[in-house]
């Protein structure tokens, strides 16, 4: 059995037969009708009766930090998304609690709530405000007794713009016919947390030390596509060659800039991490086999001059590999993809003449589609007119590269490496007085990629590093800083065995997960927060022809947060749809471990 067959079995099992819409770019997940029966079989024989309760997924995660005031909660969007496949987005008017323009707020929550009931894929969909997203995730694949799912981000980063009117845009292109028959209800809310007295002793709380630089932005730019669309308003990239950008002005008394920015990976290079190289594909002479090799990277660029980069978290649809893995616990980030974002304000001298400039992205060894977007986060000061800059240093190495093949026939192995570093350094003169910031970004990557058992057998094991440090220095010599190291890390195993009689099984292992460790330090003090996150699934599934006639899905997940003044931790695992163990504790342990940075390079 080819390679290229495997590959697409063990990680979406699209191999067999794809819709003729998923020969197009479009937010339609790739996939087969393999996986749909998948789907269908098992739930029609072990669940003949519709009427049972609805099965509950989630993505397992820390809670958000809510404060004990009573919340003013708004219904934004109430919609049924049936055939919406290549139809304009979803638009609604948005206004902020305008009872209680006076009052603040101290958190912001977005709650997306959802059900579905009969046969259909993943879909990816985004919620946009005026063009700045604030979320995009990808649906649960439902069952015959019907799914519900939750959503629950903190879009408090978001405040400014939510203060005022604005377009909520929801984008999701799914397809309903005869055999595709789910159709999601969506109801969308945002709940408004007031403020609570945090200075009731009249003393100023620690926590709180970096005044203009630890609140949220004044201005958020939406870097997104306009209208009119029968999309989402995400950027398409489809190949290594395509640059796609947008033109921007920002206001000239900014002091600070941050761009967010929004990442998926869709048909060709929905598992890029499992890509071969061209060479062996050339060699073996297979046709129809996504390759470029295993590494990706988002370049992200301001008039043309590369500002940083983004090496994705491997995040895993809730229909990937097995898609009876991720019934309930759903795969890490698939419910809520991750944002990333690189610290811009050294080179605000440069874009702080009135003027246009221009932001854009591509993607290294990019086959179709990724779906990318940013937003533009400003800082501006309101006791000047003009704030004045420069960029004093920029120092982008070029990208280090390796690739080490070994193979003969269908059966080899292949080692990629790549190493990227982007520091910039600038001053900023305003009211806050004239301050060098200082940017850097680290990244390391290895890939180590098994074909085996004549092409029956794959292993990927990817590991990702990343440092980051933001250096705000100040005239008085003072420093604030703020740092992020972070480890991504995918293991992938799968093999099949030929059964006879037009039958063959599958088994196939996942471990995902991160560490996020993160250092706020100042004059004040400091302050440490880690995050650890790692899922294990196991799966094995009997296929006669296009038939799938027995399958099981087991998860193992243990998800660890510490902060100075909170921890909390989760050890869940599921086989099947049943919660086997759940343990939860938000208590910290008399001795943990430090939260202090990790070296990763």
């Amino acid at each position: 059995m080819a390679f290229y067959f495997l590959s697409f079995l063990f990680l979406s099992l699209i191999s067999l037969l794809q819709h003729p819409l998923f020969s197009t770019s479009t937010t339609l997940h790739t996939t087969s009708l393999f996986r749909s029966q998948l789907t269908t079989q098992l739930d029609s024989s072990s669940n003949n009766n519709n009427n049972a309760t609805p099965t509950t997924y989630f993505e397992v995660t820390k809670p958000i930090n809510l404060p004990k005031t009573k919340p003013f909660s708004y219904l934004i969007l109430q919609h049924d998304f049936a055939y919406t496949y290549g139809k304009p987005p979803i638009l609604a008017n948005y206004t902020p609690p305008s009872n209680y323009t006076s009052q603040k707020f101290s958190r912001i929550v977005l709650e997306w709530n959802a059900t579905c009931k009969g046969r259909q894929f993943d879909r990816i969909f985004g919620v946009w405000l005026s063009g700045v997203e604030i979320l995009r995730s990808c649906t649960a694949e439902p069952r015959a007794n019907g799914i519900f799912w939750s959503v629950k981000k903190d879009i408090t980063r978001y405040y400014s713009l939510l203060m005022t009117n604005q377009t909520l845009v929801v984008y999701m292109g799914n397809l309903v016919d005869s055999t595709y028959t789910g159709v999601y209800h969506v109801k969308l809310f945002i709940h408004f947390y007031p403020v609570e007295d945090i200075y009731s002793d009249g003393k100023k709380n620690p926590k709180y030390f970096y005044e203009a630089f630890d609140t949220g932005a004044d201005l958020i730019l939406p870097i997104s596509r306009n209208f009119p669309l029968n999309d989402g308003l995400w950027f398409e990239v489809e190949n290594s060659s395509d640059v796609v950008s947008k033109e921007f002005k920002i206001p000239r008394n900014a002091y600070r800039a941050v761009m967010e920015i929004y990442v998926s990976f869709h048909e060709n290079d929905e598992f890029w991490y499992s890509n071969p190289p061209n060479e062996y594909i050339r060699a073996n002479n297979l046709t129809g086999t996504p390759g470029n090799g295993a590494f990706r990277e988002v370049l992200v660029s301001v008039d043309d001059l590369v500002v940083g980069s983004v090496w994705p978290f491997t995040v895993i649809y809730t229909g990937g590999v097995n898609p009876l893995l991720w019934r309930p616990i759903s795969g890490i980030g698939s419910f809520d993809l991750p944002s990333y974002d690189i610290e811009i304000t050294p080179l605000l001298g440069k874009i702080l003449d009135g003027n246009t400039h221009k932001i854009s992205f591509s993607v290294t060894n990019a086959l179709n589609v990724w779906y990318i977007d940013a937003n533009l986060h400003l800082w501006l000061d309101e006791k000047s007119v003009k704030t004045e800059g420069k960029l004093l240093k920029y120092n982008s190495l070029p990208l280090s590269f390796a690739l080490v093949t070994n193979f003969t026939g269908i059966d080899g192995s292949f080692l990629t490496n790549a190493s990227r570093s982007i520091a910039l350094t600038g001053w900023i003169k305003s009211s806050y007085g004239n301050i060098t910031a200082k940017s850097t970004q680290g990244l390391s990557y290895s890939n180590y990629m098994v074909a085996g058992n004549e092409g029956n057998l794959q292993i990927v094991d990817q590991v990702n590093y990343f440092n980051d440090t933001v250096d705000f220095m100040m005239a008085s010599s003072s420093v604030k800083s703020l740092e992020s190291f972070k480890k991504f890390s995918l293991l992938l195993y799968s093999d099949n065995v030929d059964k006879g009689d037009e039958s063959y099984a599958s088994i196939s292992n996942v471990t995902l997960g991160f560490d996020d460790r993160r250092v706020k330090t100042s004059e004040y003090g400091s302050l440490a927060s880690s995050t650890e996150n790692m899922q294990k699934a196991q799966g094995d599934i009997l296929v006669k022809g296009r038939l799938v006639v027995s399958g099981v899905g087991s998860t193992q997940q243990v998800y660890k947060y510490k902060d100075d003044e909170y921890c909390y931790s989760r050890n869940i695992s599921s086989s099947n749809y049943t919660i086997l163990h759940d343990k939860v504790s938000d208590s910290c342990p008399r001795s943990t471990s430090s939260c202090r940075p990790f070296n990763f390079m």
